[in-house]
């Protein structure tokens, strides 16, 4: 079923995702110190398989993968899973703004490989902005390396590694249902985890042993396996009644609300040079944004211009 453009009804559920994303990330910041990191995302991945595979069943949703496209969807996988590792730990580190303001340097990287693993046409003004944005990103970094060394670069990392997260989404987009990609994903993740989990103490890694969580501890895992799960589910369905130029530069809210969130649960501000380096990286982003959306307009009446052969 196709659904048409609803534009307004995009931004709430793109404005639901930028609240409920960072969110996430804080419940992940306050875990970080008391649960070992392949616990939490072993938890985080086990509610999204028990939240979808259920709706996959009784919505008959395509679920079932052959050949490439399930190959494919286990590369996701891995790079969703190290992702989300890195994510996580950083968070222990930095405070909540800082950590989601440089992981906003992922659209630099989505159009530099564009340019250099899709050969797409990339303008210099566009390269321009990357580099400029980059350099916002370094403002950000800069204060946090100082304090707390080579986790501050942990960001960039997961910005990297969701760059390349997307090209593989865009690849097998068409051959699957979001729904079922997700649950598959999550099965796959669970299958991935247990294994490394049970050989962590043989192998005396701190990160991948298993406790047993409190009460408090349990309820904060499942609520970062639900709100993970519903942030990615608002973002899908944003993308079905609008269209990605008209989202993208709503994803920049997320860092006001995580900045307000961070002082509101652990009384974290950046200081002014990080301040500075996440207007410039926000700047950058929205200009390339702007600039990709005005370029495909061009494009589109182009083609409406030309006479039907």
């Amino acid at each position: 079923m196709i659904h048409a453009d609803r534009p307004l009804i995009g931004i709430i559920l793109m404005l639901g995702f930028c609240i409920v994303a960072p969110i996430g990330d804080a419940v992940a910041k306050l875990l970080g110190a008391s649960v070992p990191l392949a616990q939490v995302v072993l938890v985080r991945f086990a509610v999204q398989l028990i939240l979808l595979m259920p709706i996959v069943f009784l919505t008959d949703r395509t679920w079932r993968m052959t050949g490439m496209t399930l190959w494919l969807t286990f590369l996701r996988t891995l790079l969703h899973i190290l992702g989300i590792a890195a994510m996580f730990t950083a968070l222990i580190y930095l405070p909540l703004a800082d950590a989601v303001a440089i992981v906003f340097v992922m659209p630099f990287f989505m159009l530099l490989l564009g340019k250099y693993v899709l050969s797409e046409e990339v303008g210099s003004r566009r390269l321009m902005a990357c580099i400029v944005g980059f350099i916002g990103t370094l403002l950000v970094v800069q204060p946090s390396f100082a304090e707390v060394g080579w986790p501050a670069l942990l960001p960039v990392f997961v910005a990297a590694n969701f760059s390349v997260f997307m090209l593989v989404t865009r690849k097998i987009a068409k051959q699957t249902d979001p729904i079922g990609l997700q649950a598959i994903s999550g099965a796959m993740a669970v299958a991935l985890m247990l294994p490394l989990i049970w050989i962590g103490p043989k192998l005396d890694i701190a990160a991948v042993e298993m406790i047993t969580p409190d009460a408090l501890e349990w309820s904060l895992l499942l609520a970062i396996g639900v709100l993970g799960s519903v942030a990615h589910l608002l973002m899908t369905w944003s993308l079905r009644y609008a269209p990605s130029a008209t989202l993208a530069p709503m994803q920049y809210l997320e860092i006001p609300i995580a900045t307000f969130i961070g002082l509101l649960i652990f009384g974290d501000l950046p200081n002014p040079l990080a301040s500075l380096g996440i207007m410039i990286t926000m700047a950058a982003g929205l200009y390339i944004i702007i600039r990709e959306g005005a370029i495909q307009r061009r494009l589109q009446k182009q083609a409406l211009a030309q006479p039907a052969a």
